[in-house]
């Protein structure tokens, strides 16, 4: 069943989405300054591709985005676009949620979401 949710999420927008994120991301290496951030656009991008059937965990490995400057990384991502990425994926999951069918699709857009307000430090990994 995650198999076929993937699938579908895939050909539905999944592609164009984590497209977007990967975009984002090379455009945040361009700049030294911009690498936390650009891998944060990664690992979003990675949930986009395939989002059923995995989650996003925090990294407790001692590594510079899991301790302090993780914090701060993550207000500085939230006032200069987080809020308005969480927002719209929350928004997207409302009207996906409408639906019976878009409830699953609706779902994985609360996950990103949720990942979309504080994503410095997470890393993504199969449900068990």
């Amino acid at each position: 069943m995650k198999m076929l949710g993937n699938i579908v999420w895939f050909l539905f927008g999944g592609f164009e989405l984590a497209l977007m994120w990967f975009f984002v991301g090379i455009i945040m290496f361009i700049s030294i300054i911009g690498i936390p951030w650009g891998k944060a656009c990664f690992v979003l991008g990675n949930l986009a591709f395939w989002p059923f059937g995995r989650q996003a965990v925090s990294r407790n490995d001692g590594s510079i985005g899991s301790g302090t400057l993780g914090i701060v990384g993550n207000i500085i991502w939230f006032v200069f676009g987080g809020l308005w990425l969480t927002l719209g994926h929350a928004l997207a999951g409302v009207f996906l949620c409408i639906t019976i069918v878009g409830i699953p699709f609706g779902l994985q857009h609360f996950k990103l979401a949720g990942l979309s307000f504080a994503p410095i430090g997470k890393t993504i990994v199969p449900i068990q």
